[in-house]
This record gives structure tokens, sequence and C-alpha cells, in this order.
């Protein structure tokens, strides 16, 4: 089945596709006050733990995660940490930073769990992979460990524009993901063909509503035109296009397209990644994603 002449004028003859992806994401909930908070102190220079302890302790459910993260099997310390600014100091301000802004995404995101388009659950281990993938290339780089959970959350969300493309065009998106798999060709070069906006600029909308951070709004952006990036995050746009790249060449989870398209050779020289690095990371994947989901509460 492809999207032939007709069936394209049925989608292109919705009302303003644009005013609706709009509407759909003005009538989303904020990020939570906590979280706003927090990133607002983050972006001071001169933050220090005991500024991010005075509103992260007003949270409980923060609290709780922060904690549960430092004492976890994946720090492996060898004392229960129990005191919150101990915890903060100890994973650093931008680990603590990107876990608020992950937990607050994901759980506006994923009460958006109907089964058109995409499949939710598919989608969420395929952005979960994204993220660690980002991740274990940022350590392979040779990236500041301080900057690593940066992009493992610009990962995470790289592809979240298709959740109001997915319950906005409801039937007609699941015609899109089926002409993907028919014609060999990527859901991003479908929805490019077929809509007046895909799911990059959609995730856009929503990451610039939500005001987060450049490096995170340009990976949602780019990550499927990187070679058209001209800002200062080509680092991490470029990471992420790989680290797409190798997740669907995985096959880990199901975002609305198997094709895997190797990203140009430019982008892999600006990275510094080979296509051999691949191997690699895949032996410390599934261990990482497990973490993570866990954590995350991704199901």
């Amino acid at each position: 089945m492809s999207v032939n002449q007709n069936d394209k004028k049925i989608i292109l003859k919705q009302n303003d596709l644009s005013e609706k992806i709009r509407n759909y994401i003005t009538d989303m909930p904020s990020l939570p006050v906590s979280a706003n908070k927090v990133l607002e102190i983050c972006g001071n220079i001169n933050v220090n733990p005991s500024d991010l302890n005075k509103v992260i302790s007003l949270d409980p459910v923060l609290t709780g995660k922060i904690l549960q993260l430092i004492n976890s099997a994946y720090y492996g310390l060898g004392t229960h940490v129990k005191s919150l600014v101990r915890a903060i100091t100890m994973l650093g301000l931008n680990t603590v930073k990107n876990l608020v802004l992950s937990t607050a995404v994901l759980n506006i995101l994923q009460k958006n769990r109907e089964k058109k388009g995409i499949n939710i659950k598919g989608f969420w281990h395929h952005c979960l992979c994204v993220g660690v993938i980002s991740k274990l290339l940022a350590v392979k780089q040779g990236v500041d460990p301080k900057y690593h959970e940066e992009y493992f959350t610009a990962g995470l969300l790289h592809d979240i524009g298709k959740i109001p493309m997915n319950a906005v065009l409801s039937s007609d998106y699941t015609r899109l993901v089926a002409a993907s798999d028919l014609e060999n060709k990527t859901l991003y070069e479908i929805e490019s063909e077929n809509l007046e906006l895909n799911h990059c600029t959609a995730g856009n909308m929503i990451a610039s509503a939500w005001k987060l951070d450049s490096s995170i709004i340009d990976v949602i952006t780019f990550h499927h035109n990187a070679c058209a990036y001209r800002g200062e995050n080509t680092a991490i746009v470029c990471n992420a296009a790989i680290a797409n790249y190798f997740s669907v060449v995985n096959e880990a989870g199901f975002a609305g397209d198997r094709k895997p398209v190797k990203p140009e050779k430019i982008i892999w020289d600006t990275a510094g990644i080979n296509e051999d690095a691949y191997p690699e990371v895949l032996e410390k994947l599934n261990n990482e994603i497990d973490r993570a989901r866990i954590f995350l509460h991704i199901t």
C-alpha cells in the first residue's frame, strides 16, 4: 500500500495540520513548577547543590528518584546515601537537571498511549535505545562526563514530535507508517512528502514551548538532517544522528519505520565516530537500557 495521490489529497485537506498540532501542544500540560525551577536554577553559572536542594526537597517524588539513583546498583556505592544535598553533589548538577527533565517530560508524554500509527511501547523503547547509545557514544568520544546525561536526554527525547502527529492524524498516520514500510523510506521522508510538517518540526514546537535547552531542541529538530545544521551544538546533533541509525539497525523498538539511513561521512567525521563502534556499543546496550527503563519507569 502506498500513499497515492487521492490519499495525499485527503491528508492535506485536513484543516491546517500545523494549527491542529499547535493546539494539541498548547493543551498539553506544562512542565511541573519544580522542574521549571530546577532548569532555571541550573541556568545560573553560580548554582550550587544547596540551591537545588531547596527546590527538590519540596517535591517528594523527585527527592525519591534522586536518592534511588545514587543508591542504585548502577553507582555501586558501599554506603547508603540519605542526604539529598550529598546525592546532588555526588551525581552532579547536570545529571540531576537532566534526570528531572527526563522524568517530567516522560510523565506528560507517556500518558498518550493510544495505539494508532505507532505502538507507544515500541516507540519509547526506540527512544530509550537512542538515548543510551548517545550516552555510550559520548563516553567513547571523550565528552566531559558532566555532559553525558545531556546526551542521554537529547537522545531520549529526539522523536517526541511523533506523539502529537500520532494523536492528531490517527488513521492517516497509520497509513503513512504502512507507506514507509512498503516504499522502503523513513517515516520522516514520508511525512515530508505528504504533510505540511514532519515530526522534527512538531518536536521543535513542543521543545520550544517547554523552553528546553538549545542542545535538546537542536537534536529534536535536526537528527534527520544533521548536515544542514549550523549551530553551536554540532557534536551532540551528529551524535544523535548516528545513535538513531544504530538503533534502527539494531531494530530496537519501533518508532514508525525500519529503514536505517546511514549518516553522511561528514557526520561520522564530525562526531569522531566510526561504524566499528557499533559492536562495542551493542555489548553494553541491553544492560544500560534495562537500568534506564526501570529507573524512568518506561514500560
